[in-house]
Parts: C-alpha cells; structure tokens; sequence
C-alpha cells in the first residue's frame, strides 16, 4: 500500500498512532526500537507505553543497569524506529529520566508479569561471571516466580521515562524519498519539511 502525506500535521498524527500501537503491540515492528544513552551506548528496548499529550516514551530498566547512572550523569538520549513494511524510520531526541518510585513505577510493577519482574532477581547487568550465564539464580531458570518470591526484586526495578524534544521523520518511497523534522518548544510543535 503506497501511503502519501500530504501535510506536516498527518505525519505528526501518524507518528502519533504509530507509538501508541508500538507500545501495545508486540508485533508492531517499532515494539523495539534502539535506545542511545548520552555515553554513546546503544542497546534494544521494549517500548512498554508512549504518552500521547506528554509525549513521552516508557521503557523498564534495572535500576542497576550501567545506563541508569549514563542517563543520570546526563540525560541526553536518542531512541531510533524502524518500519520496514511501513517504510517509516523516526529518529527522536530528548532527555531521559529515571523513576524509582511513585505511581508510574507502582503501575508498571504491577502491569508485569512474574516471568519478567524475575529479571530482576538476579545479579545487575553486567556482572562479571566465569561462565555462560541469564544472571538468574538457578531456582528461577525457565521457571516463573510465585507473586512472595518477586517481592525482593522490586528496589531493582525502575521506569525510564524518555521525554521527545525533537522527531525526525523519513518515509522511504520509489516516487521519491519524503522528510519532516519536529521541534518542540514547550508545549508547541515547530515542524518542516526537509530534503531527505
């Protein structure tokens, strides 16, 4: 199916829709976009919910993971989408927050399932180990947790609320290749086209 966007504004709603069915949408193709941190790291993320009023991105993190100090230290970040089929890729830029408490985290907590609160059961990421290993304690492999045996991996749960300052947006076409940049500046959208 050939899509045309005609306007700055039905690229801007579509990237809308996009993120909000990526976020419910395992299969959606932009479910698991690539996440820079500020330290020039790069890694794949479930995106777990997007905030369309807010415009802001939700990612579930291990509160000791290597970037949550990264992002702490400075909370520029990237996050890059693509759609193949859609032919769409979305490069954003803003910063990153870390939140450790308070309702968004109880929510998000509460919204897992024990086969992936138990993720964080185990050692941090990046610990060191003399062979192949998930980080899991061995009682946990390919088994899921009883609600009781979650409870000590909540301190290691934490939300990465990623807030969009800027969108650049390609659509790849064999008419012709078409570009928007959106620049936010506070609660307005600056947009234009752009060759691509």
């Amino acid at each position: 199916m050939q899509r045309m966007f005609e306007t700055l504004d039905d690229v801007r709603n579509d990237l809308k829709r996009q993120l909000v069915r990526a976020a419910k949408d395992r299969r959606h193709a932009m479910h698991t976009p690539c996440v820079v941190t500020s330290d020039v790291d790069a890694r794949t993320m479930v995106l777990r919910e997007f905030d369309g009023d807010a415009w802001t991105l939700r990612f579930h993190t291990d509160n000791r993971a290597p970037k949550v100090a990264a992002i702490e230290a400075d909370p520029r970040m990237a996050v890059l989408l693509y759609d193949k089929g859609a032919k769409i890729q979305v490069r954003l830029r803003g910063t990153g927050r870390i939140v450790r408490e308070g309702e968004v985290v109880d929510r998000a907590w509460a919204s897992s399932i024990n086969f992936a609160k138990r993720c964080y059961l185990g050692e941090g990421p990046g610990a060191a180990s003399e062979e192949p290993t998930s980080g899991l304690p061995a009682e946990f492999e390919g088994v899921e947790p009883t609600d009781e045996q979650v409870v000590p991996a909540r301190p290691n749960f934490a939300v990465l609320l990623f807030d969009i300052a800027e969108a650049d947006w390609l659509y790849l076409a064999h008419t012709g290749h078409q570009r928007a940049q959106f620049v936010r500046s506070s609660d307005q959208w600056e947009s234009s086209w752009i060759s691509p």
